[in-house]
């Protein structure tokens, strides 16, 4: 895969630190009830990114390639409109961005971009193919695990555009869009 704004390219994943990574990822609603065999097959397939603070992991329209599981470090999600940035939520170690990759084929709808000097892992739909091919079970509990995750933002995203089209603003956020 090509960088982007000159990023390094993802290097094969170090497997020295699994216990944990495996601990991080059953942790994750996205991996919830996946075996730890599944996860460690699936870990051995996937690639580490390193992306210093400020640069960017993708930039919103960029074809979407792959998703991330975020190790360590802070990162923001961003949407441009006309002047003006739009924070749409942070997202800390343990979180994942990207996941609409594995299941379309359109831009990506937000940037990305690193608030700290980040590690994360890069999971593919080859990735997920290979899984598949391995263990078709653990792969559909995957999947439906993001299908939920994207129906609960959507479900909290379509009570804030109600709220806010009825002239409702969460108190204490610097975006409606922070409860997601």
């Amino acid at each position: 895969m090509a960088p982007s704004d000159g990023l390094p390219l993802p290097v094969p994943l170090d497997l020295s630190d699994s216990d944990r990574r495996l601990d991080m990822l059953q942790r994750m609603p996205i991996f919830g009830a996946v075996r730890g065999d599944a996860l460690q097959f699936l870990l051995a397939q996937t690639r580490q990114r390193e992306v210093a603070r400020g640069d960017y992991f993708f930039r919103h329209g960029e074809k979407a390639l792959v998703m991330y599981v975020l190790e360590a470090g802070r990162v923001s999600v961003r949407r441009h409109w006309g002047d003006h940035e739009l924070l749409l939520r942070t997202l800390g170690a343990g979180e994942c961005f990207g996941e609409m990759a594995l299941l379309d084929l359109s831009a990506r709808s937000a940037s990305v971009r690193a608030e700290s000097d980040c590690l994360a892992i890069e999971l593919s739909p080859g990735d997920l193919l290979r899984l598949f091919e391995h263990d078709a079970e653990q792969f559909a509990l995957i999947q439906m695990n993001i299908a939920r995750e994207l129906s609960r933002r959507l479900r909290v995203t379509d009570e804030l555009l109600f709220r806010a089209t009825m002239g409702e603003r969460p108190a204490g956020t610097d975006s409606v869009f922070q409860s997601l």
